[in-house]
C-alpha cells in the first residue's frame, strides 16, 4: 500500500473517531439505550460481593398468610409483629408497607390503627409512604412528617437548578401513626424507560423540603447520623455526606445500586415465625429490619440487570446494605471527560499504529485494547465498584476501523481498476503489435485475424448459453477469447515467405511447413512468458489454446496433436469454425469465396467430423447476423455492431 493511499484510509477512520468522541461529550438520548446495555453487561460479569449481615427481611410470605389470614392483617397483628420484633433487639425496623386508610376490621374496644400507633410510638420504628411525581400540584399534605434539613453546596462555577426530584403529592399514612414515629422515608424506586430498575433516589423534594429514602432513612437511624450535606460536582455528580459517610449521587439524587445477586440473597425470616415467637434472638439483634409482602398477589416485583422478578423489599434491603457496606456503585466525578478522553486516546493510538505498520496491526491494537478496556471495567466494578463506561471508545474504534477497511477497500479497487485498465491496455497494445507483425509479413492474413475477432465474439457469446459451456464462456472469457483470436495465426510469422505468399497449390513438403505454424506460435508466447516470469496467466492460456490447437478437428484428424472430440480446447474448437468460416467466405487466396448459404453448408457438413457439433449449432443461430456485419466495416464500429446484433439474437 502506498503512503498516499494509507493516508486517505487513516484519515477515513478518523472522521467517524472525532463524530464518536463528539457524541460521548453530548451524550445523545438515542444512545442512551445502548449505553444502559453496557452498564448491564458490565454488571452481570463484575463479582457480586455478599450481603453484610446487618440486613434482615421480615416476609409475610405464603406461609405466614396461610397461618394467620389473608392480607392485609389487623394493625393490631402488626403492631405486635413489631413489637415482638422491638423486644429481639432489632436495631431499626423499616416498614415497606402502607397504612393510608383506617382499618378495615372493627371489634367492640378494640381499635387497630391506636394498637399499631401504640406500638409505633415505642421507638426504633420507621414507616414508608409514597410520592408522586405527575406533574399536577395538589393542595397541601401536613401528614408527611420527619423532613431532613439538608445542605447543599455548589462549586462557584456550577449552578443546578434542583439537584432532587421534586414531588408533587404525597400517598400518606394515617396521620396518628406518622405522629407516633420518629422517623419515615419514601418507598418510591422507579425503573428506568427500559423497565430496568439500575438507580434509586436517596431524597427528594416535596413542598420546599427534602425527605429521605425509607432505607436511608432506617440507616441513619440505626447509625445516628443525621446532618446531610450535598455537594453538588457538576450537573451530572454530586456527593452526600451523612456522618463520616460520602454516598455517590447523580444529579438528582440517585445511588446506582450494587446488587448482591438475583432474588433471596437477603436473610429472609417468616412473619409467622416471629409472631409465634420462634426466631432466634441472634437473627434480628442489633440489625436493620424491614418488614413486607413477597406472598403472591401482595407484593411488587421489578426487574433489574440479575433478575427479571426482584422484590420490592429486597430493593429497600439493597439500598441499606450498600449504605451500611459503604460500596454502591458509582461514577467517577468527571466521567464524561474521562470516557471521551479514553476515546480519544485510543482513537489516536490506533489511528497512528494503522499509519506506522498498517492495517493488520492496527486490527490486533484495537483488539487487544477493547479487550483490555472491557476487562478493566469489569474489574473496576468487581473491585472498587466504579464504572466507567467502555462504550465510547469500543464504537470509536469500531467505527474508525470500518472506515478504514472501507477505505482501504476503495483505494485498493480503483488501484486494482486502473491496473486492470492499464493490462488491457497492454494486452490489445500486445495484439495489435503481433497483428501488424503478420500484416506486415502477409497482408490478407492480418486482415483475416483482424475478421475473426469479431466473428469470435459473436459466436462465442451465443455458445455461452449452451449448458456445457456456460462455465467456461463467462463474460470475462468471451471478451478475451475474441481479443485474442486475431493472434491465432502469428505462427506464420516463422513459415519462410516462399512457402507462406506462394499463389498456388503447396507441395507436401511445403503443406508440411505450413502445419508448424501453431507450434510455431505456441512456441513464441511460451518464451515471452518464461522471459517475462509469469505463471497460471488466463489471458496467455487462452492465447496458447487458440494458436495451438486451432487447427484440431472433432474426429481427430486435425493438426498438430490430432486431438479427438472433447480432447481439443474450447477455445481452439471455437477458433477452428471461425478460422474457416472467414477463410472460405471472405478470403480470396486460392479460389472465389463461397456465398453465405454456401458457406453455411460447407459448415453444416462439417458438423461432428471437422467441427464440434455444438460449436456448429450456435453457429447456425447467429450466422444471419454475421452475414449482416459485413467484411470491411472499422473494427471498432462492427464490435459495437456485433454486440447490438447479438444481444436481439437471444439464447
Amino acid at each position: 500500500m502506498t503512503g498516499r493511499s494509507r493516508r486517505t484510509m487513516v484519515c477515513a477512520g478518523a472522521l467517524p473517531m472525532l463524530l464518536v468522541g463528539v457524541l460521548c461529550l453530548l451524550r445523545p438520548a438515542f444512545l442512551l439505550s445502548l449505553e444502559r446495555s453496557v452498564y448491564d453487561t458490565l454488571a452481570r460479569a463484575a463479582d457480586h460481593r455478599s450481603p453484610g449481615g446487618r440486613v434482615v427481611i421480615v416476609d409475610v410470605d405464603e406461609r405466614s398468610l396461610s397461618a394467620l389470614g389473608q392480607w392485609p392483617w389487623r394493625r393490631d397483628l402488626l403492631g405486635q409483629l413489631i413489637s415482638n420484633l422491638r423486644n429481639l433487639d432489632a436495631s431499626v425496623i423499616a416498614l415497606d408497607i402502607m397504612f393510608a386508610e383506617p382499618d378495615r376490621f372493627s371489634d367492640p374496644g378494640i381499635d387497630p390503627d391506636a394498637a399499631l400507633a401504640a406500638s409505633l410510638s415505642g421507638g426504633r420504628v420507621v414507616l414508608g409512604y409514597g410520592l408522586t411525581f405527575d406533574g399536577t400540584r395538589r393542595a397541601s399534605t401536613p401528614c408527611v412528617q420527619h423532613p431532613w434539613g439538608v445542605s447543599v453546596v455548589e462549586p462557584a462555577n456550577v449552578r443546578v437548578e434542583q439537584p432532587f426530584f421534586e414531588a408533587t403529592s404525597a400517598v400518606c399514612n394515617l396521620p396518628q401513626l406518622t405522629a407516633a414515629t420518629d422517623a419515615s422515608g419514601f418507598l418510591n424506586a422507579a425503573p428506568d424507560a427500559d423497565g430496568i430498575l439500575r438507580r434509586v433516589p436517596l431524597l427528594a423534594m416535596f413542598e420546599g423540603r427534602t425527605y429521605p429514602s425509607l432505607a436511608l432513612a432506617a440507616v441513619s437511624s440505626a447509625t445516628g447520623a443525621r446532618d446531610a450535606v450535598l455537594h453538588v460536582v457538576n450537573a451530572n455528580a454530586a456527593v452526600l455526606s451523612i456522618g463520616d459517610q460520602d454516598v455517590p449521587l447523580d444529579g438528582k439524587g440517585n445511588m446506582l445500586l450494587r446488587f448482591r445477586g438475583t432474588k433471596g440473597t437477603f436473610a429472609y425470616l417468616s412473619a409467622v415465625d416471629v409472631l409465634q415467637g420462634k426466631t432466634p434472638p441472634d437473627a434480628v439483634r442489633g440489625k436493620v429490619v424491614l418488614v413486607g409482602t413477597t406472598a403472591l398477589g401482595t407484593r411488587e416485583v421489578v426487574a433489574t440487570p440479575l433478575d427479571t422478578l426482584f422484590t420490592g423489599i429486597e430493593v429497600q434491603a439493597t439500598v441499606a446494605d450498600n449504605l451500611l457496606q459503604r460500596d454502591p456503585y458509582r461514577r467517577p466525578l468527571h466521567a464524561v471527560a474521562i470516557e471521551t478522553a479514553i476515546a480519544f486516546g485510543l482513537g489516536g493510538v490506533v489511528l497512528l499504529v494503522v499509519s506506522r505498520l498498517g492495517l493488520l496491526w492496527g486490527w490486533f491494537v484495537s483488539t487487544a485494547a477493547v479487550g483490555l478496556l472491557w476487562g478493566t471495567g469489569v474489574s473496576f466494578m468487581s473491585n472498587v465498584g466504579l464504572f466507567v463506561s467502555p462504550l465510547f471508545p469500543t464504537l470509536g474504534v469500531a467505527t474508525g476501523l470500518v472506515g478504514m477497511v472501507v477505505a482501504g477497500f476503495t483505494t485498493e479497487r480503483a488501484r486494482a481498476e486502473r491496473a486492470g485498465e492499464a493490462n488491457e491496455t497492454s494486452r490489445r497494445l500486445m495484439v495489435q503489435t503481433l497483428l501488424s507483425l503478420t500484416g506486415i509479413r502477409d497482408a490478407e492474413t492480418g486482415r483475416h485475424s483482424r475478421r475473426t475477432q469479431r466473428v469470435t465474439r459473436v459466436l462465442a457469446q451465443r455458445l455461452a448459453a449452451h449448458p456445457t459451456y456456460r462455465d467456461f464462456l463467462t463474460p470475462e472469457r468471451v471478451e478475451l477469447l475474441s481479443n485474442l483470436a486475431p493472434l491465432h495465426d502469428i505462427g506464420k510469422v516463422g513459415v519462410p515467405d516462399r512457402v507462406l505468399n506462394k499463389p498456388g497449390l503447396l507441395t507436401p513438403e511445403e503443406m508440411l511447413e505450413m502445419r508448424q505454424h501453431p507450434r510455431y506460435g505456441r512456441d513464441v508466447i511460451e518464451q515471452a512468458q518464461r522471459a517475462a516470469g509469469v505463471h497460471d496467466d488466463l489471458t496467455l492460456s487462452l492465447a496458447k489454446d487458440i494458436v495451438y490447437t486451432h487447427h484440431e478437428k472433432w474426429d481427430g484428424t486435425g493438426y498438430p496433436e490430432g486431438l479427438h472430440g472433447a480432447e481439443i480446447p474450447i477455445p481452439g474448437r471455437i477458433m477452428a469454425l471461425v478460422d474457416v468460416y472467414d477463410a472460405v467466405h471472405t478470403r480470396r487466396l486460392y479460389d472465389a469465396p463461397l456465398s453465405h448459404s454456401d458457406t453455411i453448408a460447407l459448415i453444416q457438413k462439417g458438423s461432428g467430423t471437422h467441427f464440434d457439433p455444438a460449436v456448429v449449432e450456435a453457429f447456425l443461430a447467429v450466422a444471419d447476423t454475421l452475414h449482416a456485419l459485413g467484411d470491411d466495416e472499422d473494427p471498432s464500429s462492427a464490435t459495437a455492431r456485433a454486440n447490438a446484433l447479438v444481444s436481439g439474437v437471444g439464447a
